[in-house]
């Protein structure tokens, strides 16, 4: 049962570690600065940091490696929540959602800041 839950756990970590690739690009195109970092290089240690910086110095970090899952959200680089596992993956879908259904920078009427800093304002949790 163990090497059966371990195996569903790195397919899990494989899943995330692409998805958030695809996440960071996506946000990019949209003209917002998000970075992922990729470790590893198959099952032993695979993992990934997605950094995206919301704008008005707020900022999430979303790691995920077989040692776990961690959504960090922090203004002026202060922490303001930490979540783990499912708890960190839903907070993920949701900004992820609400990011991806969001204007394009470009499209704003007032491109002095993205339109995502206006309504993420408070903490995202």
């Amino acid at each position: 049962m163990f090497p059966r839950l371990a195996e569903q756990y790195r397919s899990v970590v494989l899943d995330l570690v692409m998805s958030l690739q695809a996440l960071a690009s996506s946000l990019q195109r949209k003209g917002l600065v998000a970075t992922c970092y990729v470790c590893g290089d198959g099952r032993d240690g695979h993992g990934a940091s997605f950094v995206a910086d919301l704008g008005d110095a707020h900022m999430v970090r979303f790691l995920v490696s077989d040692f776990g899952i961690s959504w960090v959200e922090s203004r002026n680089g202060c922490e303001l929540v930490k979540l783990e596992g499912a708890e960190a993956i839903q907070e993920l879908q949701r900004v992820a959602t609400f990011l991806q259904q969001s204007q394009p920078v470009a499209a704003s009427p007032d491109t002095s800041e993205p339109p995502q800093a206006k309504k993420l304002g408070a903490p995202l949790s």
